[in-house]
This record gives C-alpha cells, sequence and structure tokens, in this order.
C-alpha cells in the first residue's frame, strides 16, 4: 500500500528474527537460481568469525547479525542516501515519490519529482550535497520522456536540472547517483539498447560520468571538457568506494557474465566488444569477478567502512535483481576478491539496493514490484537493516 501520510502506522517496526545461517568465509560454488524460495521473512545471519582478546589463537567466536524489517509495502525502493541526521532519502522509482525512512520505521512523504519514465525508466538514484548542511541540496536522478536527467533541489523546491540529455529507453537506463570521496557526484548510465553508446565518448549512454555538484565538468576529468570518467558499459546500477578511495561497480551482461569492475579514470571496459573477462589483450580493462547471469543481475552496491560488524570491513556488498540475494565479496588489501558469500540466498525475493548507515548498519531493499518481479510477501516491497543483535 503506498505511503499516504507522514505517519509510522504502515510500518512499524518488525519483530527480529531468530533463525541463525551459517555463511562459510570462502569462495562459494553454489548451485544458481533465478526464482527464490518466497514467502516468509529473511533469516538472521553470523557475520563469520572474529577473533578476539579473549579467545586463543585459532579460535573464533561468531558476530550474529540480526535482520530486521524497517520500511513495508513501497513501490520499487531502488536508492538509499543518508541525511546527516541519519534518515534515508528513498527513491521510488515507479510512483516518483522521494521517501524519508527513519532508523525506527518512521516513513514519510519529501515530494514527488516529475518523472516520465516506463519499464526500467523512473525515479532511480538519489544523493545528498556533502554540504547538506550548509545548502540543502538533494540530487536525482529520473527519467522524462526526452531524456535520463540529473538534478539538485531544495526539499519542496521545483528541481533544477544539471546534467540532460543522457540516452533513455525502457530499459538499460543507469541511474545511481553518489558523491564520491573527492567531492565530485558520479553517475551511472546504460546503453539504452544502443550498444553504440557505450564506445562513443560524444554519448552519455554505457558511462561512468563525472561533474562537479553544480553539473560543470571536473578540470581534471580523463577527457578535456567531458563528463566521462569510464566507457564501455553495458548497464551500471551500482558504486562504491573503499577506504583508500577506490571505485568499483557492478555491471549487469547481457547473456553470459555479470561483472563487478575496478574503475580507472579513463578505463574501457570493452562492453559491446567483450562480456565478461577477455578483453586485456585488446585493451579492455577487465572485471575483477564475474557471474552467470542468473546469479546476479548486480544493481546497488557497497562497501563496508567503519562498519558496525568488524569482520565485514573492507569488504563489498552487491545486491542480486535475479539472483535473488545479497553477495558479501571479500576484497584483500590488492582489492582483489578473494571470497564470495550468498546473504538473504532466495528469502526476500528480489534485492535492489544497499547503503551503509551512519551508525554502521546495512540497510538493504527489495524490488518485487518491479517489472521483472512479483512479491514474495504481503509487505513487499520493503527495506531490512542488518546489524549485530543488540544494537
Amino acid at each position: 500500500m503506498p505511503v499516504s501520510s507522514p505517519t509510522i502506522a504502515s510500518f512499524g517496526w518488525s519483530a527480529l528474527l531468530t533463525v541463525l545461517l551459517v555463511l562459510l568465509c570462502s569462495a562459494c560454488g553454489q548451485t544458481s537460481r533465478e526464482s527464490g524460495n518466497g514467502g516468509g521473512e529473511p533469516e538472521a545471519i553470523d557475520a563469520g568469525e572474529e577473533t578476539t582478546d579473549a579467545t586463543e589463537p585459532g579460535e573464533a567466536s561468531a558476530k550474529r547479525i540480526e535482520v530486521s524489517t524497517l520500511a513495508t509495502d513501497l513501490e520499487v525502493p531502488w536508492s538509499f542516501a543518508f541525511l546527516p541526521d541519519g534518515d534515508a532519502l528513498v527513491t521510488e522509482r515507479d510512483s516518483g515519490r522521494l521517501l524519508r525512512v527513519s532508523p525506527s520505521g518512521d516513513v514519510r512523504e519529501v515530494q514527488t519529482l516529475p518523472e516520465g519514465g516506463s519499464g526500467e525508466g523512473g525515479l532511480l538514484g538519489v544523493a545528498v550535497s556533502p554540504d547538506y548542511e550548509e545548502d540543502h541540496y538533494i540530487y536525482a536522478y529520473y527519467t522524462t520522456e526526452r531524456d535520463n536527467r540529473v538534478v539538485r533541489f531544495r526539499p519542496g523546491e521545483k528541481p533544477e536540472p544539471i546534467l540532460t540529455g543522457i540516452p533513455v529507453n525502457t530499459y538499460h537506463d543507469g541511474g545511481r547517483i553518489k558523491f564520491g570521496p573527492d567531492g565530485m557526484l558520479y553517475v551511472t548510465t546504460g546503453d539504452a539498447g544502443d550498444s553504440g553508446n557505450s564506445q562513443d565518448r560524444n554519448s552519455l549512454g554505457g558511462k561512468i560520468l563525472r561533474i562537479e555538484p553544480d553539473g560543470s565538468v571536473p578540470p581534471d576529468n580523463p577527457f578535456p571538457g567531458n563528463p566521462v570518467y569510464s566507457y564501455g558499459h553495458r548497464n551500471v546500477e551500482g558504486l562504491a568506494w573503499d577506504a583508500d578511495g577506490q571505485l568499483y561497480a557492478s555491471e549487469f551482461g547481457q547473456d553470459t557474465w555479470d561483472e563487478v569492475n575496478r574503475i580507472e579514470a579513463g578505463g574501457n571496459y570493452g562492453w559491446p566488444e567483450v562480456e565478461g573477462k577477455g578483453g586485456e589483450d585488446e585493451g579492455y580493462v577487465d572485471p575483477i569477478t564475474v557471474w552467470p547471469t542468473s546469479e546476479a543481475s548486480p544493481s546497488g552496491a557497497e562497501i563496508m567502512v567503519d562498519g558496525a560488524v568488524p569482520q565485514w570491513e573492507g569488504d563489498l556488498f552487491v545486491t542480486a535483481l535475479r539472483g535473488e540475494r545479497l553477495w558479501h565479496l571479500e576484497l584483500n588489501d590488492k582489492g582483489e576478491i578473494i571470497g564470495r558469500q550468498k546473504l538473504l540466498d532466495g528469502e526476500a525475493g528480489r534485492i535492489r539496493d544497499v547503503a551503509q548507515a551512519p551508525d554502521g548498519s546495512l540497510w538493504v531493499s527489495t524490488s518485487n514490484h518491479d517489472t521483472y518481479g512479483s512479491p514474495v510477501s504481503e509487505q513487499d516491497d520493503r527495506i531490512f537493516r542488518l546489524a549485530p543483535v543488540g544494537e
């Protein structure tokens, strides 16, 4: 049921879940699955091993993670962005509504944005200005009848376009926006069904773009006067930075391989010439990991930095739509993936976005009312919070 008033009545905090799921800390080779089990609530999670002063070397104690439901009855919650007070701004793709969700489960509508998308288009990414306490700017990426665009606005005000002309279609619209550690706004775009866009640096499609907060092109971009930061992408929907400022991105493949890429300024990631690995000899940048498309269809991404779970710090989390899970990818000091684990596997349906909250917990949204999904719960779509017991 859609949000109709700024009350908590329809979105109360659910009971914390108590079933334990043990996750192995090694690369997984489990059978892929397009459809999850469906039905009930997601299970609680064991975060893996933690050696403490109270244990002998080699001994370990599990850090137990509880999964709680923060919000229910949403309409394709597509993106999170946290405000300084700990509340999150959440976009609803198909309704065009921007919501404010508190850690206590209160859900309020901020305003409706004038998107005009269909299919995979609509109100997509949201970002909060790094100087929000001074300028109060919110940024959004949404679809119009003519293009995809990035706008900025203060709550209740008319959006001001700062980047327009991004190719649009009913699919491959990209849409994730995030501010990087450098204070620049990064924007992911899809090829909009025309793979030629991805290799054309004069097109904004199939790219990761980098712009100033006012929409201008930073002088240190890899191509002078051009917002393109990296190219040769098919459809990027996830961005995440590690503690050293290295950018990673999740990307939809076509029929064979989905990807995670370590992004280099000016890098060419190969689409449509290459899908998955195998492009290095041709001058393309290979992904650091791939999945069969049945196991992923990756959307949101986050790297836990100074989080609530010590075992997860520095690791990458990627949501899977078709794969119906949250992937936990263990990264080493070189940015290489040394372990892959499935969280919430088949328990909540399609998983759309993941973000680390200011308190160190992870927030995760479902996408079971989207174009390709179907509800697995009467409460769909939902937002979950993953945090240690008692926190």
